[in-house]
Formats: C-alpha cells, structure tokens, sequence
C-alpha cells in the first residue's frame, strides 16, 4: 500500500499537502477515476474492512466500491498526506427508518480552517468537501444542503436526482462495530436495496452517470439523457466505457438484473 500508487490511480499530479486545495483536487479526482458500484454484492462475494484487500480492488485494479471501501481507503490516503478526520456513521434516511439505520453509510469530517464533510463513498453526492454550516450550497450544476438537527446531530440533504435524499451524522468517531453491522445487513439481508438492486454511479467532467439495473442516466447541466441497456455485451461495453470498469458480467448476475427490470416495467405497466 503505498500513496503513490493511490495517487497515480486518480491522476493527481505535484506534492499533496494537508490544505484545502489538495483535498479539493483529491476529492474530485477520486470521484473521476474510481467509481461507486456494489458488483461484489451482486456477485456474492462479501466486502469488509480490510484496508489491504480495498487497496488492491480499488487502486490495483479497474474497479470500485461503495461507501465502506470508497470512503475508507479516501481516509487513509488523507491520513497518509497529514490531514486530521473523523470516520462518521452516517445514517441514511434516519428520517423515515429510525437509529437503526446509523451505520449504513461510512462518511468523513476533515478538520482544516472549520470542519469539512468529506464523502466521495455517496456515489451521487457532494463533488468536493463541505464546509459544516447549515444551508444550502450548490457546487457544478448541482444543489445540496447542510441541516444542524440539534446539538450533536447533521442531516445532509442529497440533490434532486440522488438516490437516497438524506443521510444523517454525528461528528464522533464511528464505533467499528456499527459499520460492521450494518456493512454485514447491507450485503446479505434480502430486502437490502443493495442486494435487490446493482447500482454503478461515477462523476466525471461535470457529468454524474448512474446506471441501476438497465437503466443508465446521465445529468449534466440541468439535463438528463436516459437510455435502457438491452444485453449482457452491452453492459459489460457500458461499464468499461462510461464507468471503467473492466469486466465480463457474468450470465448470472445479468438474468437477476433482467429479471428485476422487467418486474419493474410490469409494475409500472399496472399502475399506468
């Protein structure tokens, strides 16, 4: 495991430094060049903790993770370079679901000038670190905010096309044990929209591309271009071209995809 070879793999080029310009190009450029995707999960192979085997899937290899593996190895290069954070257990749609949900999202705050939120793990959140105030702040062409709940509590509201509109978080350090947990319900339980559904989002050039099931999406400028991905060759062309991502989809995991799809527009058929 070394820097350089994290830093080579999201083309980040000179000396980093522990400010906020570093952390800026490094969160942007993490985001190009490494995208968000729950493959493991579609293919029953379990994810964890191990810093050594995210290492060598996300920077050895043409692959990506979700939030555990994307925000944790994002946490040891920072370390690596000298900045201060705090993992946080993020709560996605604590709102709705209740506490239970604390520990379904591993998210970061960096301590420079103020707090910042830092999250490249989101797949369609923030483009570059948060500065912690309350609002409403806009960076590209996309709209977020930042909720103080009371005295220990944050809420982030995600952008319109997001998938999932809010998480929220404590700035203490996250217990390693809730992570685990939760990372454990999100990749086994059958009603886990991870498990259900397979998911590969990237943000590059200004452009976030979502592809669920079928489905690929792309949002630039206000404007979504929406097209359905018809074969098993033309999602293994999709992922290498649109996301990076090097590898033949197998058979298997392609019929639950269509399976799912087809559910879906019958469902939709139904309430038409």
């Amino acid at each position: 495991m070394q820097l350089a070879d994290y830093l080579h793999r999201i083309h980040f080029t000179g000396t980093p430094r522990a400010d906020l310009d570093t952390l800026c190009r490094i969160h942007r450029l993490h985001l190009a060049a490494i995208p968000y995707e729950n493959l493991d999960v579609q293919l029953g192979r379990r994810v964890g903790f191990d810093l050594e085997a995210i290492f060598a899937k996300l920077v050895r290899s043409p692959r990506g993770g979700w939030c555990y593996e994307m925000n944790g190895l994002l946490a040891w290069a920072l370390e690596q370079i000298g900045f201060r954070l705090t993992r946080l257990a993020g709560a996605v749609l604590r709102d709705r679901a209740g506490d239970g949900t604390i520990g379904t999202h591993l998210a970061l705050c960096v301590y420079l000038d103020a707090p910042y939120l830092v999250d490249v793990g989101f797949g369609d959140g923030i483009v570059e670190p948060a500065r912690l105030v309350p609002g409403k702040f806009r960076q590209d062409d996309f709209e977020f905010a930042l909720e103080q709940l009371d005295a220990q509590w944050w809420r982030f509201h995600n952008q319109p096309h997001g998938g999932a509109p809010t998480f929220d978080f404590r700035l203490a350090e996250a217990a390693p044990e809730a992570l685990a947990d939760r990372c454990e319900w999100l990749q086994t339980a059958p009603e886990s929209g991870f498990v259900q559904n397979f998911v590969c989002q990237r943000y590059v050039d200004r452009e976030l591309r979502i592809l669920r099931g079928r489905v690929l999406r792309l949002i630039r400028g206000g404007t979504v271009e929406q097209r359905s991905v018809d074969s098993k060759a033309e999602l293994t062309q999709t992922l290498s071209s649109y996301f990076g991502i090097e590898l033949d989809v197998p058979s298997v995991v392609w019929e639950r995809i269509n399976a799912r799809h087809e559910a879906w527009l019958q469902t939709h058929a139904q309430r038409a």
